[in-house]
């Protein structure tokens, strides 16, 4: 997670830098899964630029919602590509501003030794 914080670093600074280049303050929405590396950004973000960013997390659907009917977010960052590609096709985005944050990997486990093999067969068998 460290990595994945370190790389994405400098690109959200400067997104944020932008955002927030006129106020004191940004209004970020972000995904809930991505809470934790978000919260070490936006300390980062404040250290270094001396404004604000200040943070809601949801899950990526009510945030939406929540931008379509005004919530004042200067950013969003989801869990998905297709509401933030929705709210640029129904204009409450800036066209071509969406991009990549972050991809991440499925995991299957078990807190039981030899439930899960590398196979995954204990989804077909449905002994979970």
């Amino acid at each position: 997670m460290r990595q994945i914080v370190l790389r994405l670093l400098p690109a959200l600074l400067v997104l944020l830098v932008s955002a927030s280049a006129l106020a004191d303050e940004v209004q970020v929405a972000v995904a809930a899964n991505f809470t934790a590396p978000m919260k070490l950004i936006a300390a980062e973000f404040e250290k270094e630029t001396g404004h604000q960013a200040v943070l809601s997390f949801g899950a990526t659907g009510k945030l939406y919602a929540q931008i379509m009917n005004g919530a004042p977010f200067d950013i969003f960052l989801a869990a998905d590509n297709e509401r933030p590609a929705k709210l640029e096709k129904e204009g409450a985005a800036v066209a071509g501003s969406r991009f990549t944050y972050a991809t991440g990997r499925l995991v299957l486990w078990s807190p039981k030794p030899g439930t899960v093999d590398e196979q995954g067969e204990v989804l077909k068998t449905g002994n979970f």
